[in-house]
């Protein structure tokens, strides 16, 4: 078996550091990678109302019905985001609420992501939803 040298090692440590960080930096406070995405679904009648009926089915229930925050089977412990005020303690650009969407959030991971339960069109519909009935700065 190999031996790793103090080298290697500290790279290693350097790299598990500069992972860790930049995953935090993505649970608070924004993620400047989920910035430059842009939302690919336009904001129409037809995408709110799809957005909506996602909502309705899969965050109402921790979120609350009106995004409020307040919704009856949020983990213990835990109350999740009013989306409908100007505070996006994950950013606020589409990008970023989409990437919440998609991998989670929370210091344990308490919003599970949607990724493979959601299509993309679908999570981009929720933002645009959420973007409807929330706050308007940094819409794109």
């Amino acid at each position: 078996m190999r031996r790793v040298s103090r080298v290697e090692t500290i790279g290693l440590g350097c790299a598990w550091l500069m992972l860790t960080a930049g995953a935090l930096t993505a649970q608070s406070g924004g993620n400047a990678e989920a910035k430059k995405l842009r939302n690919p679904v336009a904001a129409n009648a037809d995408s709110i109302a799809a957005g909506q009926q996602t909502y309705q089915k899969f965050c109402r229930h921790c979120h609350g019905e009106d995004a409020k925050g307040d919704g009856p089977m949020a983990p213990k412990g835990t109350h999740p985001p009013n989306l409908t005020d100007n505070e996006w303690t994950h950013g606020s650009t589409d990008g970023e609420i989409f990437v919440v969407l998609r991998d989670g959030a929370g210091p344990k991971l308490e919003m599970k992501p949607f990724k493979g339960k959601l299509t993309d069109e679908q999570m981009w519909n929720v933002v645009n939803y959420l973007r409807s009935i929330g706050p308007k700065a940094k819409s794109h």
